[in-house]
């Protein structure tokens, strides 16, 4: 009951009230009006502000065995009280109040992030007893139980498959941005969505041990060792409430005069010191909201603005998460590019396979004028067979072509390999038994990443990748923004070993995600930063830190204004000390009385709230401006690092449709390029596209 009083006059509503109460008090103490003791308005803000306080005070030095710093202001409240100062007593007390309050604002956060986890857990079944199918509740599946998943169902346990073929969206666990093909004696993970083939597994993991329960328990295990920040106040209390009775005592047996020594507890009490974290944390959030950066707490504010290492997912943060043609590849003289993206294109047209339809939208957006496939039929993981005018069409993996006894060349494996080696998803073409080309699909750079990789660094931010990705596609996007510590083929659990391994090697880190999997990471590191357009739910409730619109532009900025807020924390820190040890001075040798020493130290803390509320119009908009700001660059220089780079791929190309290509990049561009050399003719392609 006691505690819900106090929590009620500790709310805004009241606070206003007492405050008001108080500036009432003071210009009757200003204009000098005749008011009996008992009637000062003063009176109701000592009540108001002054319980909440007093009750602080006790339950932390009983309960808590705690001396904060309410016990100190406390004691000064009560001391203008004995003397008769009203004003002083409860200008002290309500200065408090509206530092805690302001505190409080800065430190909520949302906590929706496990519960929406746990909601991905799958309920139901398919169990398969004597060649029947049964739909069962998950917690009725025991181990080495048979189950059957359809197309587009989501696996309920981890197992592993004992018949059928599929591709598997598992971005849940592994972040991946391409689906997994599996095949008989792969495993498979509870949470992760079946796409297209119907398979059965044999139970692995159930219950607790599934891989989604590991994760929901790593997700809980990473939220409970997240600390509250205490106030700095608080922390020095320790001391200051000692020295302060300390310097009062003294002054009062040395002077023989009580009113300095109340005095010097009046201006004591480290309000100032109070306001100086929250008040500048309120201006650089709300600063921060102006840009699209959401930012849940004044720690990580605090925690971001000490730190110097950044920790990077890939998919959906430095990339886009989302697949694109890159390489049109034809190993026929007489095929070009363009009919090897029509017939495959045409083939694929009924697919329902993501690279399949990322083939299909390219495409069209090409205005390809495309056919409807004839006898078509899909092979779960593995590939297509269609007929066209072009004739019988095979796409898919080697394995899909070798098992209709088409031979994969030597040349096919080698660009197989150099494109695997550049993070991409390959799809080879076959027409009537021959392979006649290959078509790549990669995951989008964001134009901007590499540019902000560089920008971090000139800012002596150490940067590092942790993703689920093969570690050569890991090495090559790393190597693209500019990234040199990478991590590679990593579950949920590893990142959050990595995570661990940094924060004893850097001491503070920061990481930097966008899914379900990155959870966990979040969670662990020091201080998070989700990307809140494309990113998970999950992802989002998990960080302290949202980039609104996946701007990873941001990400400099956000650095320096957390900079800026612990620089400014701490000069207010140091201003409210000078202004508290000079008030003191004062108080010592009878220059102030309680309430000029209230006056001075409600001035003090003006001042710093003042100082912090600069932050909210600094203008830190021209450092992102100059952040987003698309260098220039000429294409013609881009064609000569086509060929200066690429010079050795040559073997693998067909020189007559590399110069027609370089003469379609001319014409297009606009660009009188004297010399063209006839080689590189797929990363002709690719470049093409990214000019």
């Amino acid at each position: 009951m006691i505690k819900r009083v106090m929590e009620f006059l500790e709310g805004l509503k009241m606070t206003i009230i007492s405050g008001v109460f108080l500036l009432i008090s003071a210009i009757i103490m200003i204009f000098g009006v005749d008011v009996p003791v008992y009637l000062n308005p003063a009176w109701i803000t000592v009540i108001i502000s002054g319980l909440p306080l007093l009750y602080l005070a006790i339950t932390r030095l009983i309960f808590e065995k705690w001396v904060s710093s309410a016990l100190l202001i406390t004691i000064a409240m009560i001391a203008s009280l004995s003397i008769g100062e009203l004003f002083a007593a409860g200008e002290v007390a309500w200065i408090m109040a509206l530092g805690a309050l302001l505190e409080d604002w800065t430190v909520e956060r949302a906590k929706k992030g496990l519960k929406n986890l746990i909601n991905l857990t799958p309920q139901k079944g398919r169990r398969i007893v004597n060649e029947k199918e049964e739909i069962v509740d998950v917690d009725e599946i025991k181990l080495n139980d048979t189950l059957r998943i359809l197309p587009g169902e989501t696996i309920p346990v981890d197992g592993v498959i004992i018949d059928g073929n599929t591709s598997v969206d598992q971005s849940v666990m592994t972040g991946e941005s391409l689906p997994i093909d599996k095949k008989e004696k792969d495993k498979v993970f509870c949470g992760t969505m079946n796409l297209y083939g119907s398979i059965d597994i044999k139970a692995t993991s159930i219950g607790e041990d599934s891989s989604l329960q590991k994760l929901i328990n790593l997700v809980k295990e990473a939220d409970n060792k997240q600390a509250p920040t205490q106030r700095i106040a608080d922390k020095w209390a320790t001391w200051l409430v000692p020295v302060a009775l300390l310097i009062a005592i003294g002054a009062w047996i040395i002077t023989g005069d009580v009113v300095r020594a109340i005095t010097v507890l009046v201006v004591f009490c480290p309000c100032a010191l109070i306001l100086a974290t929250p008040t500048a944390i309120m201006a650089a959030i709300g600063q921060a909201t102006k840009h699209g950066v959401i930012i849940k707490s004044g720690e990580a504010l605090e925690v971001l603005g000490g730190l110097s290492t950044l920790i990077f997912d890939k998919t959906g943060t430095l990339t886009y998460g989302k697949l694109e043609v890159s390489d049109i590849i034809p190993t026929e003289s007489n095929l070009s590019r363009k009919d090897l993206l029509k017939l495959t294109a045409s083939s694929e047209l009924k697919s329902e396979h993501p690279l399949a339809k990322s083939i299909v939208s390219y495409a069209k957006d090409k205005n390809i004028e495309l056919e409807n496939p004839k006898d078509f039929k899909m092979y779960p993981g593995k590939g297509i067979l269609a007929s066209t005018s072009y004739g019988k069409i095979l796409a898919g993996n080697a394995e899909f072509l070798s098992e209709n006894n088409i031979k994969v060349t030597s040349e096919i494996n080698t660009l197989l390999e150099m494109l695997r080696n550049e993070g991409k998803a390959s799809i080879i073409i076959a027409k009537d038994s021959q392979t006649i080309g290959i078509i790549a699909l990669s995951d989008v750079i964001r134009e901007d990443a590499s540019r902000i990789i560089n920008r971090l660094h000139d800012m002596e931010i150490n940067t590092v990748l942790l993703t689920g990705d093969h570690k050569k596609t890991a090495d090559y996007f790393a190597d693209k923004v500019g990234i040199k510590e990478v991590h590679g083929n990593l579950l949920p659990e590893d990142k959050l070993n990595w995570i661990e391994k940094l924060k004893v090697e850097n001491n503070k880190v920061c990481m930097i995600g966008d899914g379900v999997n990155d959870a966990p990471a979040l969670k662990r590191a020091d201080v998070s930063i989700a990307m809140g357009g494309i990113g998970s739910d999950i992802a989002i409730d998990s960080a302290d830190i949202t980039l609104l619109g996946d701007d990873i532009g941001k990400i400099p900025y956000l650095k320096k204004i957390s900079n800026t807020t612990l620089f400014t924390i701490k000069f207010n820190i140091g201003l409210s000390l000078v202004i508290n040890a000079i008030a003191i001075v004062c108080s010592v040798l009878g220059l102030l009385n309680p309430v000029t020493g209230a006056l001075v130290h409600n001035a003090g803390s003006c001042l710093v709230v003042i100082n912090a509320a600069l932050l909210y119009d600094r203008k830190f908009d021209k450092d992102l401006k100059e952040i987003n700001k698309t260098p220039e660059k000429t294409v013609n220089n881009e064609l000569e690092h086509i060929h200066m780079h690429y010079h050795d791929d040559s073997e693998h190309t067909h020189s007559h449709d590399n110069v027609e290509i370089l003469n379609e990049i001319k014409t297009e561009k606009g660009i009188k390029h004297s010399h063209i050399h006839k080689h590189s003719y797929s990363r002709a392609c690719e470049k093409y596209h990214n000019i």
